[in-house]
């Protein structure tokens, strides 16, 4: 899984017919402190996720299959939690 920032919306009027229904946002992958780390990406939304939350993020196209409950589509990124707080140990 990965922690990520939720930059904004995507909005297409073409698109592939499996992404009808489905929200999808530009995440930006941060570290433990909030801090910008790799690369941002389009991850589909199984939570109401907004801009500006903090989510996870899984990136494995059958775990994002069986969250979105879509067997054969082609989902690779799925937002699977919005995190309230990040509490480190020591």
């Amino acid at each position: 899984m990965i922690l990520a920032r939720v930059l904004g919306n995507v909005v297409a009027t073409k698109k592939h017919p499996s992404y009808t229904g489905h929200k999808t946002l530009i995440v930006q992958p941060v570290d433990e402190y909030g801090n910008d780390t790799g690369t941002s990406f389009v991850a589909c939304d199984s939570v109401q996720a907004g801009p500006g939350d903090v989510v996870l993020v899984e990136q494995e196209g059958n775990c994002a299959r069986q969250i979105l409950g879509t067997l054969k589509d082609p989902f690779h990124s799925v937002i699977c939690g919005i995190v309230d707080r990040v509490k480190l140990e020591g």
